[in-house]
């Protein structure tokens, strides 16, 4: 979908494939896929065949401990960490799909420990050379997010900030202040995974943070069906579908990015209709 400018930065990147969806009355489709997952080159062809048809993309960073992931991303970053997949690789990875063309605004998602352990300014730095737009860490809280935050806006760059159904009314006025980009609104108390059916109080949830947020924001965890991503997408800005993507993969007897590019199609129709 996108034919952003990649020479802008990552904040105005992002922006804009919010933007252009809205245009066309549509949520934002943000795809989240596993970085040497089921092998390096297959991770890379799945990420450019689903560009087409996303907004934007979540590409996962391999950590051996994920924790607000479910099985399915469990078993993925698992197998990509058993492929001798490091940090390093994923930017190598992520700058080899800049190369190939895909422009789609990138978010890098990871853990905050191998962050650390490659250094919080150099990992921003060399990212956002690569070709990032942004990054997901789901175990940074925000009131420790200061180093990442500041080396994030020396590059252009979003850290993207989490809030849940549970979030209180200063947690989400916190996150609301600081937010860049957009704000990651976890769907459900649990972990990834698809799931049958939509929370029943998500709208509600969905309306508490938009009194407050200005940024887009967009929903996940728990989101499997072109069904469920409209329904997901008649109130937010943005929906992102992940594990569901990886057991499409994972079921292609042949042509994975093709099975993976089919089943991105099925979302966009779903949030576009």
């Amino acid at each position: 979908m996108s034919d952003l400018n990649p020479a802008a930065n990552g904040r105005a990147r992002i922006a804009a494939a919010f933007a252009q969806a809205q245009q066309t009355q549509s949520a934002a489709l943000m795809p989240y896929f596993t970085l040497g997952y089921p092998d390096r080159q297959t991770s890379l062809d799945v990420v450019a065949a689903i560009a087409p048809d996303s907004d934007l993309l979540e590409l996962g960073v391999p950590f051996s401990d994920p924790l607000a992931d479910g099985p399915t991303i469990q078993h993925s970053t698992q197998v990509a960490l058993e492929n001798g997949t490091t940090v390093r690789g994923c930017l190598e990875m992520l700058a080899e799909l800049r190369q190939r063309g895909v422009e789609t605004p990138i978010m890098l998602m990871g853990y905050y420990n191998p962050i650390l352990a490659y250094g919080v300014k150099n990992y921003v730095r060399d990212a956002a050379a690569a070709g990032a737009d942004g990054f997901i860490v789901p175990d940074l809280p925000p009131e420790e997010a200061g180093e990442l935050e500041e080396a994030a806006a020396r590059t252009g760059t979003a850290l993207i900030h989490f809030l849940a159904p549970t979030s209180s009314p200063a947690r989400i006025a916190n996150v609301a202040e600081r937010a860049q980009g957009f704000i990651y609104l976890v769907s459900l108390t649990g972990v990834t995974g698809a799931r049958t059916a939509v929370q029943s109080d998500l709208a509600a949830f969905v309306a508490r943070v938009r009194q407050q947020a200005s940024v887009p924001l967009a929903v996940g965890f728990g989101i499997s069906t072109p069904q469920q991503a409209a329904q997901i997408g008649g109130m937010a800005d943005g929906v992102i579908v992940g594990s569901a993507l990886i057991n499409a993969v994972d079921q292609a007897a042949g042509d994975k990015p093709g099975a993976a590019a089919a089943f991105v199609q099925t979302l966009r129709e779903g949030v576009s209709g």
